[in-house]
């Protein structure tokens, strides 16, 4: 679980996360194309060229980014498009499809092989999966395991990135007596 706790002495933007890599298969020397995702997701935040939020939520049917399916990961991420080539695979917010504020399940991974199994729950408005497009073999893991080109992916549990500067995104401002409380559980099982 992580369980973020944030007060301020003036009106401030807060916006945490974490952003921990995750291999199913048991290490980084295998990729994770074939980990098999769902995202609770409707919306993803469209990109510009730097990977900055343009203010457009984008609705994720009939585009590689709909993972509203159990989906292999790998499936569309060489797919022609222009939101992936930016970042030369996914690494995009999704708005995760919710009721309240309290914990939901923002996305399960399926890895076939080992049959592991992570479901993420959290109480933030949005979901960063990012597919390990940046992983270059400079970080070494579990028994020396260098992580390369989609070894490994993250999903984030986070507020819009950029919130700040779109108005129409949930507010990130924490203002002096409240508190900012949040919440994420990774749960693991097989099946």
């Amino acid at each position: 679980m992580v369980d973020f706790l944030a007060t301020t002495d003036r009106p401030t933007p807060v916006s945490l996360t974490q952003h921990t890599c995750f291999n199913l298969t048991g290490g980084a020397a295998a990729n994770i194309l074939d980990h098999r995702l769902w995202i609770n997701a409707e919306l993803m935040t469209s990109v510009n060229e730097s990977l900055i939020p343009t203010g457009e939520l984008a609705p994720v049917a009939d585009t590689p980014f709909d993972f509203r399916a159990l989906t292999p990961i790998g499936t569309r991420i060489a797919a022609e498009d222009e939101q992936l080539r930016r970042g030369r695979g996914y690494d995009h917010n999704f708005v995760i499809n919710r009721k309240d504020d309290s914990l939901t399940l923002a996305a399960r991974v399926h890895e076939p092989t080992s049959g592991r199994v992570l479901e993420v729950y959290t109480t933030e408005p949005a979901v960063q999966f990012y597919s390990g497009n940046f992983l270059d073999g400079s970080i070494i893991g579990k028994q020396g395991h260098a992580y390369k080109l989609r070894n490994g992916f993250c999903l984030e549990t986070q507020h819009f990135p950029d919130s700040p500067n779109h108005p129409d995104f949930p507010s990130t401002i924490v203002k002096p007596g409240q508190a900012f409380h949040s919440q994420t559980i990774f749960k693991f099982s097989t099946e």
